[in-house]
């Protein structure tokens, strides 16, 4: 779910509604940035009017739902003008580089990880008491960490992306495969049961669709959850710093698991369609995954018969919060916007329309599993399953962008199939990258 915005410097405004800058990090941005931003910059500007609030989103499909919530407030602010601003989650990542620094963003806007960055640079303001005070009521704080600085709350949580498998039931059962892999080994061994094949061998049916190209950062997160299930995670905390933790036993049985799939027994090639597109068109027979699948299948391939089901020991955990990035005469319309959405009828209603899963703890979703039961996998994880994320630090998307480079090319390679040694100091080089990221921005811990 997360794309890299790329390492940037901020400049810290001096209005007294912003919290002063961390000045003890590290210096910001050059002159030749500020003079992009000022350039840059009035092409997100809004019409100043206190009646009127932008929302920017980085999912296109939640723009039914932000209007929605719109329309409620209106009840309580009757000449009120919902603008919702809903682009590619890439360039929403864009305009809030580009924006934030000159307080020119919407007056909602959505945040992943990268929120840390802003924070840290004393970009986005505290929001009022009573906001906090609803946050910890309503929110366990595993799922507030990304929208937290240096022990403050700054956000509301909205919805969260966790992986789980998606499986073709009708391929399954042709494959006399009954129920979902309850293994990482089980997902090699099934996966050779269900790839297809023509004539000649090669693979028209992937049994599994792994995550093999694209760029950017998801390509890292889907191995960190794979490697999460041999037992191993990407980085560890020691002491409020982070070290590289995946040159060991369990990365290197995750990355023998691609290379397994993808070199020794082809269940699956980059040339394939992959992903939801494949599952959609039944060309992979499962794949690990997002909830808004559930969505996307819906309106794409309504017929398709499938299930979904957690994953052997836990998942990656992403989650998106609602912040206003500015004071003034329309924060606090701003702000009874973000609770309005974050109320139990509106999120039942995004995760029926949109299948994306609500933080807020206390729902009741029974009633929409009975009309989508494959949603149950990710509102219902049985005991034990962990939920992990991606560490609110500046340097998180560079270090995954980086790993993820590193990992698109290494999927392929032929001379690191069956040789534990060659993937070893694959790893270990790998790490030592990601560790000198950490060390440049002060945070790498000690071994």
């Amino acid at each position: 779910m997360m794309r890299p915005v790329g390492r940037f410097g901020y400049i810290t405004r001096s209005e007294d509604n912003i919290r002063p800058a961390n000045s003890g990090r590290r210096s910001w941005m050059s002159a030749a940035l500020s003079l992009a931003l000022a350039v840059a910059v009035p092409a997100f500007a809004s019409p100043a009017s206190a009646e009127k609030l932008t929302i920017w989103s980085g999912w296109p499909d939640l723009a039914p739902f932000y209007k929605r919530v719109g329309d409620q407030l209106k009840s309580k602010y009757p000449d009120l003008e919902i603008s919702v601003e809903a682009i590619a989650l890439r360039e929403h990542e864009k305009r809030l580089a580009l924006s934030l620094p000159s307080g020119a963003a919407g007056d909602v806007i959505e945040m992943e990880v990268e929120a840390a960055r802003y924070l840290e640079a004393g970009l986005i303001p505290e929001p009022p008491a009573s906001i906090v005070d609803f946050v910890k009521a309503n929110y366990d704080m595993t799922r507030v960490k990304t929208a937290m600085y240096e022990g403050k709350i700054f956000g509301v949580p909205l919805f969260q992306g966790q992986g789980a498998l998606f499986y073709n039931t009708e391929m399954f059962a042709k494959a006399g495969l009954d129920g979902p892999p309850k293994t990482m080994a089980d997902y090699t061994a099934y996966a050779q049961k269900l790839a297809q094949r023509d004539a000649s061998g090669v693979p028209t049916v992937s049994g599994w669709s792994l995550r093999l190209s694209g760029g950017g950062s998801g390509i890292a997160e889907k191995y960190w959850t794979i490697l999460y299930n041999h037992g191993g995670t990407l980085l560890e905390e020691k002491g409020g710093k982070w070290r590289a933790a995946y040159a060991n036993a369990a990365g290197r049985a995750a990355l023998k698991q691609y290379l397994d799939n993808v070199v020794v027994y082809r269940t699956v090639t980059p040339e394939m369609k992959a992903d939801a597109e494949a599952f959609e068109l039944g060309q992979t027979a499962m794949f690990i995954r997002e909830s808004w699948v559930i969505g996307d299948v819906a309106k794409k391939a309504p017929n398709l018969k499938y299930a979904t089901a957690p994953l052997p020991k836990g998942t990656l955990m992403v989650p998106v919060d609602l912040y206003v990035p500015n004071k003034g005469p329309k924060s606090q319309i701003a702000w009874d916007f973000v609770q309005k959405a974050n109320e139990p009828e509106n999120l039942l209603w995004l995760l029926e329309n949109t299948a994306w899963v609500p933080n807020r703890k206390g729902l009741d979703y029974s009633a929409v599993l009975k009309k989508i039961p494959q949603l149950d996998a990710f509102v219902n994880t049985p005991p034990g399953h962990v939920f992990f994320t991606v560490p609110a630090i500046s340097p998180a998307s560079e270090i995954l962008t980086r790993l993820a480079a590193r990992l698109e090319k290494a999927f392929t390679d032929k001379s690191l199939a069956g040789n534990d040694a060659a993937i070893d100091a694959f790893l270990k080089a790998a790490a030592e990258e990601s560790d000198k990221i950490l060390a440049r921005e002060d945070l790498l811990a000690k071994p």
